[in-house]
């Protein structure tokens, strides 16, 4: 596995806050977060956040899918890995997981449980391009969360929706290894 996390995921670190702007994230970097979400964001600023947070011993782990002025398949999952460096990329897309473990990335295959033939597919694209975690959407399903772990194998990060310190529970509960969330409430 990419960094070989998964045996120390995330450093024990539990809630993974995830920022769209700069600014939040210059927020984060004195807080003992160490991994850290970064929603996408302009190419031309990734550069300079991911060295940031680097700076400050942070670990970010880039959503691929949302960045504007960039394409999402691997040509541009190449550009990420090799010029961006962050330590992990999250995307729908098996070119770019694929793309990402080659590279010796964390890959973080994202999954969106909007129905039974969602949940098919996406196993069925978890077991082709074996990412090292899987990231549930939306994370206030503790039996999916459940389920994708229990048939995967793979250690899952729920996503999505997250409201209240109940929900983390609720998804901790159910065998995600973290939460992502945007609600800066849900950090500590």
């Amino acid at each position: 596995m990419a960094q070989d996390v998964r045996y120390g995921l995330f450093e024990g670190q539990k809630v993974l806050p995830a920022v769209r702007q700069i600014k939040e994230l210059e927020r984060l970097l004195t807080t003992p977060f160490v991994y850290i979400v970064l929603l996408g964001g302009r190419v031309g600023q990734l550069k300079t956040m991911v060295d940031l947070a680097a700076g400050s011993g942070k670990k970010v782990l880039l959503h691929a899918d949302l960045i504007d002025g960039l394409k999402n398949d691997e040509y541009a999952a190449e550009f990420l890995c090799q010029h961006i460096r962050p330590a992990g990329l999250i995307s729908t897309r098996t070119a770019v997981i694929q793309k990402t473990k080659q590279n010796k990335l964390l890959s973080i295959q994202r999954m969106f449980l909007i129905d039974s033939g969602a949940l098919e597919t996406s196993i069925g694209l978890v077991e082709k391009t074996e990412p090292d975690l899987i990231e549930v959407l939306p994370g206030i399903l503790p039996h999916l969360i459940a389920e994708v772990r229990e048939r995967t194998g793979i250690p899952v990060i729920a996503g999505g929706l997250i409201r209240t310190f109940g929900e983390v529970e609720a998804a901790l509960a159910a065998g995600a290894a973290a939460i992502t969330t945007s609600r800066a409430d849900l950090w500590r």
